[in-house]
């Protein structure tokens, strides 16, 4: 007996040890902001409760963990019902206020007080379910609207050096189609085409004003976004600022080198007395000017937002973003990719990178408008329906040029090529989720069912291509023509509108429209099979409808495709320690192709499946010591298999045989070890090859937009807590890469842009009002490049500064 009993003994002290609880406080007022005593609090689903004081405090304690909800009551009150997390701390609701047949806005949902600002815990974006990430199976990065004013961030590429594994490819070029620049992870080219999880074009950078954050999801992510907005290597999507229930809002102003100048601004009121229609306006107006000899940019932005809550059951939102923007296109070196180059790397080519070899006559402008309206009903306790509408149009005007080296002139001689654009690109998206969260049996799932039209337009009404000129990258110029046969040595090539008119006046214009649709349905359910034990599946049908251009009936041809997913997450300390595990699939339509010996008579058309990426990875994400630490390891492997090569045993047939491998590992890190104290930190490694081609160019070599093999960032930031320099803060870090190739073919041979590491620093002082910051981007003045296929200098050092003041 007395084993048994100490055996109990010691299981009933384990269990005290281990059980989590917290505690639950606040204050209770009335719409003039007295407190009301007597009000019943109480937790639904369980026993815990209390009433106010005399003040309207109230306090439950030994709450266990979880997800609550709080119903606030008392007679000649309307009833609100407020969600709230325990997760072993002392959660403050502050003040919540009652109404006599008001209500406010929308739910209040309280997490308590978080130290670490540089992480945000739960999204409803990345899996369209309100999953924590400690939850998720899937490995994401967020960027915190916290972490981009502590860097005085102005510009959406700077943003992304927070995320671990991006690396920027290829900045923005305002050129029709291109969109709002490309950026490698794991191994793939990707852009920013989400936001606030709908599709939102731009051919122009996106103006960060209005970012509340960023999620970068990692690996194919096709099973609940489709292929259009995604990659194998992940996607981004862009969550924008939202109403508020109150009345505030800040303006803001920053200057700092190479002449850039920005104002902005953020407003948010209510719109009627009953406070359920609530207003916010953001906007900002910026020009900069080039560190090189010539270029610019200017910009006004202006995003109205509205939320309309009609009663507890159904609401209404709206988001706009409209953009003006003008810009010189950035002028990168595009290398050869058939033939070797004169040089091997930047010391070779002996580039002056303060020469833009363009003008501020020649511009383009990139007009952009987003629309989102949002409709949520609540079904009953346990479903909900989400419908949402999206619409984006974005343009180019101007003139666009770009420098090649052809090989033929020798000397690196590039030769400048120009046009006019006129270039239009919409879509339309509508989706209808039905969300769920119920039990069967024992088991809760947590379940989103979905259906989704897509649809792009895009016309182009440009001009041809014109050459215009010869340059070296020293500064050099000549005026012969690589195509033709005779020497011409004249520099008469003015960078002027009305010189550059009167050679395009001689191009063709073009009138193509193209148009695709997509509709799909789709399906992903997280199953809790015990409080410890999860598993996620997901499904996705998709049917591709090429239009292609719409006057040619040719090319017309449709595809449909199923994408599943899968994942599977252990937490051995609930909401502290998770272990996961996950295979996600990507895909893109393939085009039919002809196939036949032309001499055997007419070549016929031969279809395809689509191309498939699928994603084997495992990790472990912790949010431990008081969410304190937050850390995700994960190790992945993405094999791209059914990419359309010649067929080996026929040059007149396809087949589908093209493989991709990537595979590597990330660390990224959230830390707030201190009061006031934030820091984050990143790591990736990635390999990859291209393992079966016909294009021996490329056969067994890292592709181009893998980026560098290995990639970093860190950033800490500590504000004085408290005492006489309280409100005080400084924030150093630093980014960088390894070596990359800019070229890299059989043919060609390799050009390689060396690695860098470009370091930051910023100091601060943040009052209650009021917020007075200065940022040393680039301190040491690092030379650096990044391309794709092309050399592209960065900008060095550069001193910014800003003043916000809040209200």
């Amino acid at each position: 007996m007395k084993p048994l009993l100490s055996i109990c003994i010691c299981l009933l002290l384990s269990a005290q040890c281990f059980a989590q609880t917290g505690k639950l406080k606040g204050i209770v007022v009335d719409n003039a902001k007295s407190g009301l005593p007597g009000v019943n609090v109480m937790i639904k689903n369980t026993s815990a409760g209390s009433q106010t004081n005399e003040s309207g405090y109230f306090e439950i304690s030994n709450i266990n963990d979880g997800d609550f909800v709080l119903s606030i009551s008392s007679v000649g009150f309307k009833t609100k019902e407020v969600r709230f997390t325990i997760a072993q701390n002392e959660v403050d609701l502050q003040t919540i206020t009652l109404y006599a047949g008001d209500e406010i806005l929308r739910e209040v949902v309280i997490e308590g007080e978080r130290e670490n600002k540089f992480s945000r815990s739960k999204t409803a974006y990345v899996s369209k379910l309100p999953l924590r990430d400690s939850e998720n199976t899937q490995v994401y990065s967020t960027i915190t609207n916290y972490l981009l004013k502590s860097q005085i961030i102005t510009n959406f590429d700077d943003a992304l050096k927070n995320a671990t594994g991006v690396e920027n490819l290829w900045t923005s070029t305002g050129r029709g189609g291109d969109g709002a620049g490309y950026f490698s992870l794991r191994g793939f080219a990707i852009q920013p085409k989400l936001v606030n999880g709908l599709p939102g074009l731009t051919n122009g950078t996106i103006n960060p004003a209005n970012i509340e954050r960023i999620e970068v999801l990692k690996g194919p992510s096709a099973t609940l976004f489709g292929n259009a907005v995604s990659s194998y290597g992940g996607l981004i999507n862009v969550v924008t600022k939202k109403p508020y229930v109150g009345t505030g809002g800040e303006l803001s102003y920053t200057t700092g080198s190479f002449g850039l100048n920005q104002i902005t601004g953020d407003f948010n009121t209510a719109l009627n007395k009953e406070k359920n229609l609530y207003f916010r306006l953001n906007t900002s107006y910026a020009t900069e000017r080039s560190f090189q000899d010539a270029g610019f940019r200017k910009s006004f932005f202006v995003a109205p937002s509205l939320s309309y809550k009609v009663n507890n059951n159904l609401s209404f939102s709206f988001y706009g973003e409209i953009t003006q923007a003008e810009q010189t296109n950035p002028m990168f070196l595009f290398l050869n990719r058939s033939a070797p180059t004169d040089a091997r790397n930047i010391k070779d080519l002996n580039y002056n990178n303060k020469l833009s070899f363009t003008s501020n006559d020649l511009t383009l402008q990139n007009p952009t408008q987003n629309y989102r309206v949002e409709m949520d009903y609540k079904l009953s306790d346990t479903w909900e329906s989400q419908t949402l509408i999206s619409k984006s149009a974005t343009s180019t005007k101007g003139y666009y040029s770009y420098l090649f080296d052809y090989g033929i002139l020798g000397n690196d001689t590039y030769s400048r090529f120009l046009n006019k654009q006129n270039e239009y690109t919409g879509t339309s998206d509508i989706q209808q989720n039905f969300i769920g969260d119920f039990r069967l049996g024992s088991l809760r799932n947590r379940v989103v069912i979905g259906l989704d039209y897509f649809s792009a337009t895009s016309t182009s009404n440009g001009t041809g291509y014109a050459f215009y000129g010869n340059v070296t990258p020293e500064g050099g110029a000549n005026g012969d023509n690589p195509f033709t046969p005779d020497e011409v040595e004249t520099t008469a090539y003015p960078l002027s509108t009305a010189a550059v008119d009167a050679v395009l006046a001689t191009q063709p214009v073009s009138n193509a429209k193209s148009k695709f649709n997509i509709y799909s349905a789709y399906a992903s359910d997280v199953l809790n099979l015990t409080n410890n034990l999860s598993v996620m599946l997901g499904l996705r049908l998709d049917h591709f409808d090429n239009v292609g251009d719409v006057a040619t009936a040719a090319d017309d041809y449709n595809q449909t495709t199923l994408s599943p997913k899968f994942g599977i997450l252990y937490q051995p300390v609930i909401d502290k320690v998770s272990i996961f595990a996950n295979y996600q699939n990507g895909f893109t339509n393939v085009a039919p192709a002809l196939v036949g010996n032309p001499e055997d008579g007419p070549q016929t058309i031969k279809t395809f499946r689509p191309e498939q990426a699928n994603q084997i990875e495992f990790g472990i994400k912790t949010n431990i010591i008081k969410n304190r630490l937050n850390a995700t390891i994960s190790y992945y492997d993405i094999r791209v298999k059914d990419q359309v090569i010649s067929d080996p045993a026929s040059p007149f047939n396809k087949i589908q045989g093209g493989e991709i491998y990537s595979k590597g590992f990330e660390i990224e890190l959230n830390a707030n070890p201190a009061n006031g104290l934030n820091i984050r930190a990143g790591y990736s490694n990635n390999d990859s090859k291209t393992t079966r081609s016909d294009n021996t160019e490329i056969l067994n070599r890292r592709p181009l937009d893998a980026g560098s093999k290995h990639t970093y960032n860190a950033w800490a930031n500590y504000e004085v807590p408290g005492g006489k320099l309280q409100g005080f803060g400084i924030g150093a870090g630093f980014n960088g890469a390894s070596e990359r190739f800019a070229i890299n073919y059989a043919s060609t041979g390799n050009f390689m842009l060396p690695a860098y590491t470009v370091a930051n620093a910023s100091l601060f002082y943040q009052a209650e009002n009021y917020r007075i910051g200065v940022k040393l981007n680039n301190a040491f003045n690092k030379e650096y490049y990044k391309g794709w296929s092309t050399i592209a200098p960065q900008t060095p050092r550069a001193l910014i500064a800003n003043i916000t003041y809040s209200f």
